[in-house]
């Protein structure tokens, strides 16, 4: 299928004393499109796990240009990379104005209630499997 696309609205509090929205913001707008794929979009599908217990291992962010408020809001689309058995990649290219930042996380599913990571399941592997790409924009494989 390729890359899920989320579309994140601006808020003004967003911004810094620069007049653009502040980097550690801009990770968070990151956050609410991955939201938007690993619980909305999941749970659309009939899978609810996600929700309960998905955390961040790593994340890698490069800014290419400022995030203006004046944008509005901020298209991010989300690539699976690196499915593995209890972890996956999700790239990012964040696009405003023009391309904003180019981003990836480390993800790995996470059993709350023994406090520990936890293995993806085979309904988790599919919807995934859904939104792995050959080639995002930003040249990764």
């Amino acid at each position: 299928m390729g890359a899920y696309v989320a579309e994140v609205a601006l808020r003004w509090s967003d911004m810094d004393a620069f007049g653009h929205v502040n980097h550690a913001r801009t990770i968070t707008l990151l956050e609410e499109a991955r939201a938007d794929l690993l619980f909305t979009e999941a749970e659309k599908q009939g899978l609810l796990g996600m929700a309960e217990g998905m955390v961040v291992a790593r994340i890698v962010i490069d800014y290419h240009a400022p995030l203006m408020y004046a944008a509005k809001s901020l298209q991010v689309r989300m690539s699976v990379r690196e499915l593995k058995a209890a972890s996956f990649v999700i790239d990012y290219t964040a696009v405003a104005q023009e391309a904003v930042c180019t981003a990836e996380t480390l993800m790995v599913p996470y059993d709350l209630r023994a406090g520990r990571p936890r293995r993806l399941t085979t309904d988790e592997r599919d919807f995934l499997s859904e939104w792995r790409a050959e080639q995002l924009e930003t040249g990764r494989a």
